[in-house]
């Protein structure tokens, strides 16, 4: 089936005049390693939005801890492209190319994210000084552990690099910024023995805000410790993780912006994001009216398949302003005409219901897979269409 979702994006690109011409290619100089490899930059780029990337791709030096420290792969997805779409207040996508974060590594990231230890944890764990570094609370170890975990909860869950190369007059490429997404948790889970029962602590909204800050100081400080980080601009952006029971991501908070000859954050700049599941009694009580218009596109689908109940949504608001909505539709076809016939339904239906400033997905599947997807961007004409075989 990826073969298949992989062919309809290249018929979509074919179909739209814009085919990637892979052999229209630019080299440059790339510092790698300390010492200078020739990379390629491709000319093809799908949109104004999106950065180009370099050849050959280098995988993040942390690559893959992310699915082990997040809640969810709403959140996970969340935070990755929440955090390119946050670069760009800082680095213009005509101006850099993208590259996965190459100076935290895994060990490093993952001692990071330890608690911090007192003299007597050290001696007991027979660790070094120098090997203290985690940005978590101390946990006493003793005492009544549902206060420890009220008190110390774990703020920090992950730490994201992306990295942003700028071309040169030489025809070469260096590190131009970086930006560091840090994941700090909405929720504290613990346990009282091993494999024991999982308890939880909501932590407040504003403590963890001001939490969050207090560790990317301390994180900006060790950056510029790095000799290759001591004067590059840094962006440093805080993201909400939402509960592990939660079926829509949760959502940048802030961020902040370092000039590269900084060593302390100034100010930070608030976001106001928030996902919401359609329907839902949190999403009715704020935004009715988008509410209503995906009830009524909702009752429509339903109108075509009478005995169907299962269309959910996940709506992104920017600003209290509904950016996109991502739509899942599972339901079982007896045959592709049906599929078809339902799928153009669908395409039309986004068109009639939903104002054209709001860029809408649709993803149609049954128990075999992905059957078709749908998606109109915000003031597209018409909805790019494909469908599985």
């Amino acid at each position: 089936m990826r073969k298949h979702a992989i062919l309809g994006i290249i018929l979509i690109l074919l179909l739209a005049g814009c085919a990637p011409s892979f052999e229209d290619k630019q080299e440059v100089v790339q510092d790698s390693k300390d010492k200078k490899e020739t990379a390629i930059i491709p000319k093809y780029k799908i949109s104004e939005e999106y950065y180009q990337t370099i050849l050959p791709f280098e995988p993040s030096k942390a690559r893959g801890l992310v699915v082990s420290n997040l809640n969810t792969r709403y959140d996970i997805e969340e935070f990755e492209n929440g955090l390119m779409r946050l670069a760009q207040t800082q680095f213009d996508p005509e101006d850099y190319l993208f590259q996965e974060g190459q100076m935290l590594d895994s060990s490093t990231i993952s001692s990071w994210l330890n608690r911090k230890y007192t003299d007597s944890q050290l001696k007991e764990k027979k660790m070094k000084a120098s090997e203290n570094l985690g940005l978590n609370p101390v946990d006493p170890g003793k005492g009544d552990i549902d206060k420890r975990n009220e008190e110390n909860p774990i703020y920090l869950a992950h730490i994201l690099e992306h990295n942003y190369l700028v071309k040169t007059k030489d025809n070469s490429v260096s590190l131009g910024g970086v930006v560091i997404g840090l994941a700090l948790n909405s929720v504290h889970y613990y346990q009282k023995e091993a494999f024991g029962a999982t308890y939880e602590n909501k932590i407040d909204s504003k403590k963890l805000k001001q939490e969050g800050e207090k560790i990317a100081e301390e994180v900006l400080k060790r950056l510029r410790k790095m000799d290759k980080l001591k004067n590059v601009p840094i962006t440093i952006a805080l993201f909400e993780q939402n509960e592990k029971s939660s079926v829509v991501p949760g959502n940048f908070i802030s961020y902040t912006n370092i000039d590269k000859n900084s060593n302390n954050i100034g100010k930070w700049t608030n976001l106001d994001e928030e996902y919401f599941l359609f329907p839902s009694a949190a999403a009715e009580k704020k935004n009715r009216d988008d509410v209503n218009t995906f009830t009524n596109f909702k009752e429509d689908v339903e109108e075509y398949f009478p005995n169907f109940n299962g269309v959910i949504g996940r709506a992104f608001y920017m600003d209290d302003q509904l950016q996109s909505l991502n739509i899942d539709i599972p339901i079982q076809f007896y045959g592709n005409s049906e599929a078809i016939g339902f799928t153009q339904y669908v395409a039309g239906l986004i068109m009639e219901r939903f104002p054209n400033y709001i860029a809408v997905q649709v993803s149609i599947t049954s128990v075999n897979g992905p059957e078709a997807l749908i998606v109109r961007e915000a003031n597209q004409d018409e909805p790019i269409v494909h469908i599985y075989e």
